[in-house]
């Protein structure tokens, strides 16, 4: 760890506003592009992040400084985005019967964030903090399933579903962009 953020976290220890709001500052891109990947809009993300925040302020008299504090601070935000989750849990089961819809392999070098977030966007929620979770994060199954209070069986489910989705969601959304490009 670097002694400039060394010296910011020592100051959010002494919940001097000043340090709080640097570190606040430093760290909010970050942890707002994990935010947005676990929520449906940018205030929705927004408030997952502020919540996260008070809780890494909170938490941080238990964080050894010796320690690396991007994936402390990365694994509270996930767990406040679940939680939001787990607070603002809407059951939306969606499923799509065509197994036959693939996208066109070009298509995807031209998709940018906005695009990706798009799409995760459209999957219904547990299907969602399940992809994020294992496809980006790296959890496991047996993991995600404890996070979300759900059987491993479903996590496993739930990303296959959720994987079907994003593909269907692909090709309405982005082959006609293709094809007009082309």
């Amino acid at each position: 760890m670097d002694s400039e953020l060394k010296k910011i976290l020592k100051g959010c220890l002494k919940k001097k506003l000043k340090y709080q709001e640097m570190l606040y500052k430093h760290f909010y891109s970050y942890g707002m592009s994990i935010c947005l990947r676990y929520t449906y809009s940018k205030e929705e993300a927004l408030e997952v992040l502020n919540d996260g925040y008070l809780k890494v302020f909170e938490g941080l008299k238990t964080f050894n400084l010796q320690k690396e504090f991007k994936p402390w601070f990365r694994q509270i935000i996930i767990y406040t985005a679940i939680d939001y989750y787990r607070k603002n849990k809407k059951v939306k089961i969606w499923y799509e019967d065509d197994d036959n819809i693939t996208p066109e392999p070009d298509a995807i070098d031209n998709l940018n964030v906005e695009d990706i977030l798009k799409l995760l966007n459209e999957l219904p929620e547990i299907y969602r903090m399940t992809f994020n979770l294992h496809e980006i994060e790296g959890y496991k199954h047996e993991e995600i399933a404890k996070m979300l209070n759900i059987a491993i069986s479903s996590s496993r489910v739930n990303l296959t579903r959720a994987k079907k989705l994003l593909r269907a969601a692909f090709v309405t959304h982005f082959e006609f962009e293709y094809y007009e490009a082309i």
